[in-house]
């Protein structure tokens, strides 16, 4: 493995880093602070907050109790459901307090974005201008802005700080900061399971930035293929990820469990019809970051209307961004991490296997489109970044 250098910040670098954090909270507060004014809406609120007595009584040993062995409109989530019970603790039924709640989850997953992207990358205005994209985004003001998407928030917010714990991980290699790792991800997977495809997001950050994967001297020759002295790495690598792929499994088994009990998820519809869905959404979701427009909170299914011509485009334009990403595997690794990253986060909700009525939905990969369009520059070979 690569050897790692721990890089000190000057207390100016830190200053900066601090002002940026300012400014990233700020912009936020500026853009979703006028939701501490809306009311619960009628769709959803009802059955994760005001109408469900459970969760309305507030947070006690009952309620605890109550979060684990339950699940509310399909969905098994506990740790959203303690926070959303927290609240009614907190707030009661005022719904400023909700909202409230769900601006400051979304400030601290923003700021965890930009220091984790700093950490591993070293690059620190392309990752707060990664950041800040990923903080008002108006991708995202249906998980910011509507109480009942309290599981996008938090989950995000476990989500940075499990790829946080991985990085102080790689850094020390010890029990403690691997058994960290595992709990932020449990904690993740148990606030919304779309979080199963992390185990495969670390492998390739393991490639780029924190090229655990390259063998030392692959800098000074960056066009030289895998050879047969890192594979025993790459098996290394995959063997550390076991764990968390066993965490990924039992979650994944539990939402199928729950989401067969739910009216929507009983009767599939046709693979076809759901694989021509996801194809289309895939290139939908990268449309929609250019140009944000005629967004909703929920976008119906188009069953078998789609016409063969745009999911065949869609389908060639998936193919040569695969092929490209592959190619530029070496010269261009963001690009390989980046797609394969945003690819594969969006498989548990692009609607391959459906769960309900909607297209689709999303809020962290789009995190993923953010950092990789913006590209952040290269972490040296030989370093992990340190900003402490």
């Amino acid at each position: 493995m690569a050897k790692r250098v721990s890089i000190r910040a000057s207390p100016k670098k830190r200053g900066v880093i601090v002002g940026i954090c300012a400014v990233l909270t700020a912009i936020t507060w500026l853009v979703f602070g006028q939701t501490l004014g809306h009311q619960f809406v009628s769709f959803d609120d009802p059955q994760y907050v005001y109408g469900n007595r459970d969760v309305a009584a507030g947070l006690s040993l009952g309620g605890i109790a109550w979060g684990f062995t339950h699940i509310i409109a399909g969905n098994w989530h506990p740790i959203t459901t303690f926070s959303h019970m927290l609240d009614c603790q907190l707030y009661g039924l005022d719904a400023s307090g909700h909202h409230f709640t769900n601006v400051l989850l979304h400030t601290i997953a923003v700021i965890l974005l930009f220091l984790t992207l700093h950490q591993m990358t070293g690059s620190l205005w392309r990752s707060g201008f990664v950041a800040a994209l990923f903080a008002i985004h108006p991708l995202h003001v249906e998980s910011v802005a509507w109480i009942s998407e309290r599981k996008d928030v938090l989950s995000a917010v476990f989500f940075m700080l499990t790829l946080g714990a991985y990085i102080r991980y790689v850094r020390a290699l010890s029990l403690a900061a691997y058994l960290l790792v595992l709990l932020m991800f449990a904690l993740g997977l148990m606030s919304k399971p779309m979080l199963v495809t992390l185990p495969f997001v670390l492998l390739l950050l393991d490639y780029w930035p924190l090229n655990r994967i390259r063998a030392p001297g692959f800098a000074k020759g960056r066009g030289k293929p895998m050879t047969r002295s890192q594979w025993p790495i790459v098996s290394r690598l995959i063997t550390e990820k076991i764990p968390l792929l066993a965490l990924s499994a039992v979650s994944s088994v539990l939402a199928w469990l729950t989401h067969l009990q739910s009216a929507g998820s009983k009767n599939q519809l046709p693979f076809t019809w759901r694989f021509n869905n996801a194809v289309v959404s895939y290139v939908a979701y990268i449309w929609q970051m250019f140009w944000p427009v005629r967004l909703a909170a929920f976008y119906p299914h188009p069953n078998d209307q789609l016409a063969l011509w745009q999911v065949l485009l869609a389908i060639a334009f998936l193919i040569a961004i695969t092929l490209l990403a592959i190619h530029w595997r070496k010269e261009r690794p963001y690009v390989f991490t980046g797609w394969f990253w945003y690819v594969g986060m969006l498989v548990p909700v692009i609607g391959l296997v459906q769960a309900g009525e909607q297209a689709r939905a999303v809020y962290l990969p789009a995190a993923n489109r953010f950092v990789y369009r913006y590209r952040l520059g290269h972490s040296r070979p030989d370093t992990v970044h340190n900003a402490s």
